[in-house]
């Protein structure tokens, strides 16, 4: 498939089958985030697998709304990074996110981003506060979201021309 078709399917997905990933499938997906660019190649990224279904479960308490669909994915990618390392771990962070998502669409699995910075958790704490008590992840670790994988259990159309807005394209 070419890059226009993959980034026209990649939709976010939020149902999932039980159906488990392969450690292919895994890997495959992880080495495309480690693959990643990063400011000044600070490479401050880290990431935590979660495949265990009681925390998917409390995974998806981690935000007051929009966080559910980590309870129906059969693994979960926590994505951190040291803001020490890099004045710019958002950006690399969510470029390294993006990837992940991109590689799991090429490999026909279905992805789903939960934002997490600056966002409350169900108890009332800060998402990321939420997440570092439940995964012991140690400071100076940001969270910065959580990628859903799985195997598709909805089917969404591709993006197509009249969703483009090129009202906001701007020539200088």
């Amino acid at each position: 498939m070419d890059f226009e078709q993959l980034i026209r399917r990649r939709r976010s997905i939020r149902q999932f089958t039980d159906e488990p990933l392969t450690d292919n499938e895994v890997e495959t997906i992880l080495r495309a985030a480690l693959m990643a660019p990063s400011s000044k190649n600070s490479t401050p990224w880290t990431f935590v697998v979660v495949s265990d279904k009681e925390k998917l479960r409390q995974l998806a308490a981690s935000k007051t709304s929009g966080a559910s669909f980590l309870e129906s994915c059969v693994m979960a990618v926590v994505v951190l990074a040291d803001s020490n390392a890099s004045d710019a771990w958002i950006a690399d962070a969510s470029i390294a996110s993006i990837y992940m998502q991109l590689q799991a669409e090429d490999i026909g699995l279905g992805s789903c981003w939960c934002h997490l910075h600056n966002r409350t958790a169900v108890d009332g704490s800060d998402s990321a506060v939420y997440v570092r008590r439940l995964l012991h992840i140690a400071e100076p670790l940001e969270i910065l979201s959580i990628i859903a994988f799985g195997h598709k259990n909805q089917e969404r159309r591709p993006f197509g021309d009249e969703r483009f807005q090129w009202n906001k394209v701007m020539k200088a």
